[in-house]
């Protein structure tokens, strides 16, 4: 039998009824990933494994420098197929890693190779048969989305980005030459930055210009960012995602309120500063954690605004190898899980806007698994009673974006809320090929179902349990986001 076979990890009869009968054909909706606009709308042709595979994909690049492969073959100018042969060679030993999984079931769909496995030994075959097939139109950048069946893409985009790509791509929806629709997410990092003057500053004065706005204070600073979300709204953005290391904790004034502890007043100051002192790092530790705390509260006041879903992915540590992020720059492999205490900056955060009604629809994403059981409980102190699942416990992520963290994840969720109004996975990926992602993801849920029927946990109830997979993955996603 072929290693990815039609009931791959599903180890009982229900598994295996649940995915093919209810799960194998859904559309996806990819809320959440990395690919490139300008590909999506040029129908970017890729002439082999290594352009649609290794470029940009740091999983691969870790893997290989564990294996001894040197940068040359990774980030650096060996060929392309110097770069896959060392892929092939590292891949054996990656089993009992995600990226085994990843790598034949990529291999699978859509270029049907399910009969060998990728070795040094099969390198040249996969190499020639996949280029074959990717100079066809099935397999461009459109062709592999239609062909995965994609209905919806949700990029991540800078605020100052044009959307120009976004642009195309909607009229190409409209003339009917592309079913995928592929919306901008707006992704405000770098507003926050302050304490990395190289990036902030120059970020800010870009900011102004596409904005309109002179930016000449903290206030002026808000209001090009509301443009942005203006221009981005019109655009069919309905998300916001945050990056955070940890949630800024801000301590409780004497009259017990959060949101009035970092005071718009107060950042003035600290922007004033920063902004007549450009060359160096002219604010203190305290004022960069008063700063962040009030510019996301400002953000999210907007979130809210505006009708958009806010995800925060925290927990990353990130750039941990300063050699090589002198020399590579960041998303090249060298990040890792962070640890600390967030509980209570995040609860101080998220009641902050609870307690002026303006806590958007939210999706939480924790990178240490430690935080499984504080998001999951989290989540349920800030429900409202009227949107179904309006604070999410978000999908196992990055080094959690495998069997184990995935199952970990709704295990704790549905122990601790409704697994059920969970809106599901997402690819995050910068590749096209990811979109099977989501058919690990079904199969993965699928399988822990059906283990918990033979186990007497749940119901042998296939018309119950099939309903409960259509929305987790799709159905959720559809009705959530407002799209």
């Amino acid at each position: 039998m072929a290693f990815i076979h039609e009931d791959f990890l599903l180890q009982t009869p229900v598994a295996v009824r649940l995915y093919h009968e209810y799960a194998k054909d859904l559309p996806i909706i990819d809320y959440h990933c990395h690919l490139s606009p300008r590909e999506v709308a040029k129908n970017r042709k890729f002439e082999n494994l290594t352009q649609i595979w290794l470029e940009g994909d740091h999983y691969k690049w870790r893997a290989m420098r564990t294996n001894g492969v040197p940068e040359e073959y990774c980030t650096g100018e060996a060929s392309d197929r110097e770069k896959f042969q060392k892929w092939a060679e590292t891949v054996p030993y990656t089993l009992g890693n995600p990226l085994y999984h990843w790598t034949h079931l990529e291999l699978n769909r859509p270029f049907g190779i399910n009969d060998r496995l990728l070795s040094p030994e099969t390198a040249e075959s996969i190499w020639n048969e996949t280029r074959e097939k990717l100079a066809t139109p099935e397999f461009s950048a459109q062709g592999i989305m239609k062909q995965m069946h994609v209905e919806l893409v949700c990029t991540t985009d800078d605020p100052v980005d044009s959307l120009e790509f976004h642009a195309q791509i909607a009229k190409q929806n409209t003339e009917n030459k592309l079913s995928t629709r592929v919306l901008p997410t707006f992704r405000p990092d770098k507003a926050m930055m302050i304490d990395r003057p190289e990036v902030f500053h120059p970020w800010v004065d870009t900011l102004a210009e596409v904005s309109g706005v002179e930016i000449t204070d903290f206030s002026t600073f808000l209001k090009a960012l509301r443009k942005r979300y203006e221009y981005f709204h019109a655009a069919g953005c309905r998300l916001a995602d945050h990056g955070l290391g940890r949630f800024p904790l801000c301590k409780k004034d004497e009259n017990g309120e959060t949101a009035r502890a970092f005071s718009v007043e107060s950042v003035f100051k600290i922007f004033d500063t920063a902004r007549k002192n450009r060359m160096r790092t002219a604010v203190t530790t305290k004022e960069v954690n008063a700063f962040q705390w009030r510019v996301l509260h400002e953000l999210c006041r907007l979130n809210q605004e505006f009708g958009w879903t806010q995800q925060f992915h925290f927990g990353a540590m990130r750039n941990n190898n300063t050699k090589k992020y002198e020399k590579l720059g960041p998303d090249t492999g060298f990040d890792s899980i962070g640890d600390g205490s967030v509980g209570t900056a995040m609860s101080r955060f998220l009641d902050s806007l609870e307690r002026e009604g303006k806590l958007a629809k939210t999706i939480i994403y924790n990178l240490n698994p430690i935080h499984n059981h504080l998001v999951a409980t989290m989540i349920g102190n800030f429900q409202d009673g009227y949107t179904p699942g309006k604070i999410q416990f978000g999908s196992g992520w990055w080094f959690m974006d495998q069997k184990d963290g995935m199952e970990a994840q709704m295990k704790v969720l549905g122990n601790m809320g409704l697994l059920r109004r969970f809106v599901g996975m997402l690819t995050d990926s910068r590749s096209f090929l990811s979109y099977t992602r989501h058919e690990y993801f079904r199969r993965i849920l699928c399988n822990m179902l059906g283990n918990d029927v033979s186990a007497g946990l749940l119901p042998n109830d296939l018309g119950l349990l099939g309903e409960m997979v259509k929305d987790i993955s799709y159905r959720n996603a559809a009705s959530y986001f407002g799209f």
